[in-house]
């Protein structure tokens, strides 16, 4: 396969409140793609509702060619590719496979953040819908948060995991891997 064939992995930024149809244009455009996506409960005065939402709100993910590129920043609800060192951020298909298991799951709580957290212990979880997921233990407020990183885009996944599912990993052990 050639650079101009080879597909990767991206991440677009869309307008506000706009990724649903920009996952419709991608669809429309024969363009492999990905949305986040999970059930939030809604209450308004009258009503609570099942809504879906977007999990990174802005976010899309998109497995193009070099080809492509261009052909995404001319869909009408497309801002920019999120950039990593001046350069498109690749995500890898671990990562995007790890993020469809963690919306996967019914068992835990996710929640999404920007916040960059300090290097913690690595983990594995052991067991559950999530095994074989690797991170880092975070302890925040008396419960064990697990969290996945994806660098390229500054976001870390937290998912509340009872302690007896996660397995300490040598300090040595990349995260990525």
């Amino acid at each position: 396969m050639t650079i101009q064939t080879q597909k990767q992995w991206h991440v677009i930024y869309t307008r506000s409140r706009a990724e649903k149809k920009v996952l419709q244009e991608l669809l429309a455009s024969d363009i492999e793609c990905f949305l986040p996506m999970q059930k939030q409960l809604r209450q308004w005065k009258d009503r609570k509702k099942w809504v879906e939402t977007p999990l990174i709100p802005g976010y899309c993910f998109v497995n193009i060619t070099r080809k492509e590129y261009d052909q995404v920043l001319q869909l009408t609800n497309v801002v920019y590719y999120i950039t990593f060192e001046r350069k498109a951020a690749i995500v890898s298909q671990k990562e995007i496979d790890a993020m469809r298991t963690l919306l996967q799951q019914f068992d835990f709580e996710v929640d999404v953040t920007m916040e960059n957290f300090e290097p913690g212990k690595l983990v594995e979880v052991i067991e559950g819908p999530m095994v074989g997921l690797k991170g880092e233990l975070i302890e925040s407020r008396g419960k064990n948060k697990f969290a996945l990183r994806i660098e390229q885009i500054n976001t870390s996944f937290l998912v509340e995991i009872p302690a007896a599912y996660l397995s300490a990993l040598p300090e040595t052990m990349n995260v990525c891997s």
